[in-house]
Formats: C-alpha cells, structure tokens, sequence
C-alpha cells in the first residue's frame, strides 16, 4: 500500500510539476488542493444491490448513480423542477449541469457550489470557460475539460435556464471547519479526499484537507451530507483580519467587494459557506492568471502578492461563515 501510495504521489507532483512552467515556475500548484487519483486506482465493482439515502424511499444501483448522463434526483421536492439542461444530459459528451453540481447546486469539494451564484456572474464564467480565458491549474483534473466540453454544446437557452435554476436556490450550511495540526490519513478515489479506515493520522502541514462526512452517501450524490475542512490552526483568525480589513497595502479587505460577511455584492459572488479547496483553487488561478476574463483583473491585483498561507487562511474562514 505504502509504495502504490508513494508512487502515485511522484505521478501527480510530477504533473504539478509540467503545470508550473506555464503557470509560473517560482510557485507550482499546491498539490493537495487538486487532487487526482493515483492511475491504478479501480473503483468498487457494482454489486447489483439497490441503494438507498436516509430518509428517502428511491434506491438505484451503483451502474445507475454512476450514470453521468442522468442527474440523480434523491429529493424532487427540495428545489424547483429541473430544466433539462439540468437533469438530463446528450450522448456522448454532454452531462447535465445537475450530475456534478446536484439538482440542488450544493456541489462538492472537487467543483463549484452554484446554488446561490448571481446569475450574471455565472454568465460570465460559462463565457470565460467557452472562451480559454478560464482554465484549470491541472491538465490531469480531466472532468473540468468535460464541463467546458458540454458548455459548448449548449444553446443560448438551455445556459439561461441553468443559470436561473441555480441562481434561484439557497446554499445549505454543510462545511465544518477544524483546526488542527494533524489530519486522518485518506485516499483519492476520484476529485476528492476520503479518509482511510484505519485510524492513522499524518501532519496537516499547512494544507486543507476537505473531506466528506459520510463517503458512501456522498457517492450516493445526497446532497444532505456534510464536510469536514482540516485547517491549520490560527486560520480563521488570519483570514478574517484579510477579509475584513485586509493586510495593510499588500491586500486590500475582501469585503470592499465581496460585501459583510462575504455573502456578495450585485454580481460579486459570495464566498461565505463555500469549499475552501476550490477557494484556494481559484485564487490560486486569479494569481497565475489561469482566471482571465473581463472582470479578472481587480482579483489579479489582489492575489498577485497573497502568499499560499494567506489564501489558505482566507478559504477557511470563508468557509467557516454561514452562506
């Protein structure tokens, strides 16, 4: 176990590694924020057996969860009906928005949480994907190549329909953020961490550790479980005096933009209740200018002197406020 586990993480720093020349070779990607799972890695073989969530009557088998043309809807009557662009996909290269992003818009640590998002600024990242002007800090995180695929298989009005959809929904309160100095060992069996069954722990080491609560319905896709965020510890301290009051010259306060409590502005997202992986992920990306269309620029200014600590502690204090 020991040598496949080291073996797969020389594979993914070595592909951080390629990334760092195009994305500025004196700060590669944090490698714990982009995780990929190791290429020998085989996911559980479907049994036949019917799965069910709590507090649900539906069952479907694994075959049918993994469908990923087909956005499985365990609570119809938790957000409005789906439009079609939402709940069901097109052979061979379009997937529903709702099948990574769930019908409810709550996501997971490995993509964007839409529920809540102004639909104007969703309009302009679906653009920037479209366009090239967005990207991802890892070739290797193959399902954002497959979004932008679809996107560009979508007409005008199938994207006005999903960006209403999920502008129209509310974010759920699920991330629990920890301080700590170490973390559960865990796995990646795809996008995301999972923690090992064993008990072992290892250093946290200035990294974000985001995992589910309970993996198995997580895989299930309810969108009911919760998550837990490893922070190191003094995170939330220092990441509240940069939101609220930024770090003299270097850093303006992210709530000049972002609003109180970073619940946003207009069509300035909110970050408050988000994953703090993809948080770091993304300024990470503004820095490096991975993130490059028209209103790019004020989020480059600001990230181009924050150092990976500063990011870290920004993301989970934004992730320990109520969306």
């Amino acid at each position: 176990m020991f040598s496949s586990c080291r073996l797969a993480r020389d594979v993914i720093v070595a592909a951080f590694c390629l990334v760092a020349s195009a994305a500025g070779a004196d700060e590669p990607p944090p490698v714990w924020a982009y995780p990929v799972a190791p290429p020998d890695y085989a996911p559980p073989k479907d049994d036949g057996s019917v799965r069910h969530v709590p507090g649900n009557s539906r069952g479907y088998t694994l075959t049918e969860i993994r469908d990923l043309f087909v956005a499985r809807d365990w609570f119809p009557d938790a957000h409005p009906p789906m439009p079609a662009v939402v709940a069901q996909g097109r052979h061979p290269d379009t997937r529903p928005c709702g099948v990574c992003h769930r019908p409810e818009g709550v996501g997971g640590p490995e993509n964007a949480s839409l529920a809540g998002l102004p639909a104007d600024y969703m309009l302009r990242q679906i653009d920037d994907f479209r366009s090239g002007a967005r990207s991802t800090g890892v070739k290797e995180r193959a399902h954002v190549f497959r979004m932008v695929a679809a996107l560009r298989n979508l007409s005008e009005q199938e994207i006005a329909e999903a960006v209403a959809y999920y502008a129209a929904l509310k974010l759920p309160p699920r991330i629990k953020v920890v301080e700590t100095d170490t973390v559960p060992m865990s796995y990646v069996p795809f996008w995301y961490y999972t923690p090992k069954t064993d008990g072992t722990t290892e250093p946290l080491a200035g990294r974000i550790i985001e995992m589910p609560d309970d993996e198995e319905n997580f895989v299930n896709r309810d969108f009911h479980v919760t998550f837990t965020a490893y922070v190191p510890r003094g995170s939330i301290a220092l990441g509240e005096s940069i939101a609220n009051e930024g770090l003299g010259t270097r850093i303006p306060a992210c709530i000049a933009c972002h609003g109180q409590g970073l619940k946003g502005i207009g069509d300035i997202p909110p970050l408050a209740g988000r994953s703090p992986s993809y948080l770091v992920r993304q300024l990470y990306e503004f820095k490096h200018g991975l993130r490059d269309g028209p209103m790019a620029a004020p989020m480059r200014a600001t990230t181009e002197e924050m150092s990976l600590q500063e990011m870290v502690a920004l993301a989970a204090y934004a992730a320990s406020l109520k969306p």
